[in-house]
């Protein structure tokens, strides 16, 4: 993990926006204002010692001197919900890059959101962004139940514009009804849980290209799969060829050699370490680019996706 552009933080207050999410509003240590962002952003969060994150700017983005995030408590943690639930405080420094955004609001006449729990964060600011312009759009928000649903007091101003969805009381979002007929002019922004994601998926299969976004918080089911045989690439920048073994990513060969790079999730979701690919054909492993960005081969995430062919040449 590189410490280019870290921005150190401290944590202004924390506020508890439903059943086991949390939302942290954060300041920069030296007063200054953050960079700017636009909705569908998102920032890496260092919580200690080899422990990074992302995380959604859920705020304003007028309100360039406070960064908001929310984050659910996840059950089975692997240590960053976990530590910033228990252990974060107003008052706590933390280290924080970006933003960075992989999920931006495009322009479109109609839009349709889709949203599954703590999938709301990347949403938010988008429909606050449409509503201030008079834009026509539509939300569905699911989760289990209303109580662990954030910010849904935050989307009752949009009167009839949203449609809460509890799980408890009505079941699994009808998604048939909401996509099973393509619509021309109509772009559809989904993110939450990886089963939410692929049933979105599957039924604008047949949509115009190009009309579905999303954003996943983890890998796609079987993504990270797949054989692992050794090649090489080759750093344009430097004429450096390295050996890739079996069981080492592409990241991990450039940084031991000594070649300093843009490293966070390691697991193909956040876009960090999206490089240029000059020669060769990537082995696609991440689950952020579409399939039409991996057809083009034109770029890969060096963190996990690999190469079918012996050599690949890399914009490094």
């Amino acid at each position: 993990m590189s410490d280019q552009d870290l921005i150190t933080v401290k944590v202004h207050g924390v506020h508890r926006v439903a059943e086991g999410v949390a939302a942290f509003e954060l300041v920069r240590e030296d007063g200054e204002p953050f960079p700017e962002w636009a909705p569908g952003a998102h920032i890496d969060v260092v919580i200690g010692e080899g422990l990074e994150r992302q995380y959604s700017l859920c705020g304003d983005p007028a309100a360039d001197k406070t960064w908001t995030i929310a984050v659910l408590r996840e059950p089975e943690s692997r240590g960053g919900s976990r530590r910033l639930h228990d252990e974060v405080a107003e008052g706590t420094p933390l280290a924080v890059r970006g933003p960075r955004n992989e999920f931006p609001l495009e322009s479109s006449p109609q839009y349709l959101f889709i949203a599954g729990g703590i999938g709301i964060t990347p949403l938010l600011p988008m429909v606050r962004a449409l509503a201030a312009v008079g834009a026509d759009w539509r939300l569905v928000y699911g989760g289990r139940q209303a109580a662990s649903m954030a910010f849904v007091d935050d989307l009752a101003e949009f009167g009839g514009r949203v449609t809460v969805w509890p799980e408890d009381q009505f079941g699994l979002i009808d998604l048939e009804a909401l996509l099973g007929e393509p619509a021309d002019g109509v772009k559809v922004y989904c993110c939450g849980p990886g089963p939410l994601i692929d049933a979105v998926e599957a039924r604008c299969a047949e949509w115009p290209p190009g009309a579905l976004h999303v954003e996943r918080f983890r890998p796609r089911e079987g993504a990270l799969d797949g054989e692992r045989t050794g090649f090489q690439v080759r750093l344009d920048a430097s004429g450096l060829t390295l050996d890739v073994g079996p069981d080492q990513s592409i990241a991990e060969v450039v940084e031991a050699a000594g070649v300093d790079i843009m490293t966070s999730c390691r697991e193909g979701t956040c876009g960090t370490c999206e490089t240029t690919v000059l020669d060769g054909v990537p082995d696609h492993r991440d689950s952020l680019l579409t399939q039409e960005e991996k057809a083009a081969n034109d770029t890969m995430m060096i963190c996990c996706s690999r190469s079918r062919t012996p050599l690949l040449v890399l914009d490094l």
